[in-house]
């Protein structure tokens, strides 16, 4: 609670891509956490369908605004959460993505500075890019291609890290970075061209299931609600602990281990069938996990199975 005047109040909790899909989901645990939320949201892959349970809630608010504006709102915490995650959706305008992951870190940065709030930076396991090291700990500085169709979220989300540690040491702002690895679960959107979502959509459809490659390539899967328990407990934390923190599950998949598990899981009859692997795709990606068990005390619990089944679920119940 915070204090303000002579009463205490909830905290007000600024979320910025707050109505896509993981934005959404900590909305839902802000909200159950008795916080008040300020959802903002450009729609551009967001929907307001993921928030819309919410809008009757009198401590939820939601506002269409472009973090590559300044923002001027009163709050007591900022998560920034915005911006495209998926290849087709950064992709599809290239130079608005790099402006969201910058000119945005920078807004919120100036705002949280302005207020004297901590704000909480969502960064990526693509500041990895395609590794060398494996499995991927904080300390490693990654291997991007810098000029290639991917950059623009990769070195986006790099160039955000480095304003929030320029903050954090020039102006004193209380930062929390987190590098957020593959997550999956309800509403994902189901075109959004992640591996997730397009096995589900083509194994309940019962089209060909595309593995690009030979299928050999390596992820990590996280539920959305145990990543979203892990950004929490880092905006938690004391102001010491500014990250980089990997948030991820350590179990690693191969592509044809997943897309094997759809099939069973939705009892569909879909073939496999190969295309090329698309320029800079990483082959292996998993978390090092050792700080967010030692300063977090998270480590992720739902099961790759169980997280499949409720997101299956979920999209049958909008196909």
């Amino acid at each position: 609670m915070t204090e303000r005047g002579a009463k205490a109040f909830p905290e007000r909790v600024l979320v910025t891509g707050g109505g896509g899909f993981i934005g959404s989901h900590l909305c839902d645990r802000l909200i159950a956490r008795g916080q008040e939320v300020l959802c903002v949201d450009n729609f551009f892959t967001g929907r307001r369908q993921n928030v819309a349970h919410l809008l009757d809630d009198r401590r939820f608010e939601l506002m269409r605004h472009d973090v590559t504006f300044p923002l001027f709102v009163e709050v007591d915490r900022i998560f920034n959460l915005a911006c495209p995650a998926s290849p087709v959706h950064y992709q599809f305008d290239p130079v608005q993505t790099t402006k969201t992951s910058v000119v945005g870190a920078v807004n919120m940065l100036g705002l949280a500075k302005r207020l004297k709030v901590p704000v909480l930076q969502a960064s990526t396991s693509e500041v990895y890019g395609d590794p060398t090291v494996h499995p991927q700990t904080e300390d490693y500085w990654g291997n991007v291609n810098p000029i290639g169709p991917r950059s623009c979220y990769d070195e986006g989300k790099r160039c955000a890290e480095t304003l929030f540690f320029d903050y954090w040491r020039q102006h004193k702002v209380s930062i929390k970075v987190v590098r957020i690895f593959n997550t999956y679960g309800p509403r994902m959107h189901p075109a959004d061209g992640r591996v997730v979502s397009n096995f589900i959509v083509q194994a309940l459809r019962g089209e060909p299931i595309t593995l690009y490659g030979d299928g050999s390539q390596t992820r990590s899967f996280c539920y959305v609600d145990d990543l979203v328990e892990g950004m929490l407990a880092m905006m938690d934390t004391g102001a010491a602990v500014t990250g980089p923190v990997n948030l991820g599950n350590p179990g690693e998949f191969t592509m044809r281990e997943l897309a094997e598990l759809v099939k069973e899981l939705t009892g569909s009859r879909s073939e496999l069938v190969h295309r090329p692997l698309p320029q800079d795709d990483p082959r292996q990606r998993k978390p090092d996990i050792s700080q967010a068990k030692a300063v977090l005390d998270w480590e992720p619990k739902v099961p790759l199975r169980d997280g499949l089944e409720r997101t299956i679920a979920y999209f049958k119940s909008i196909l």
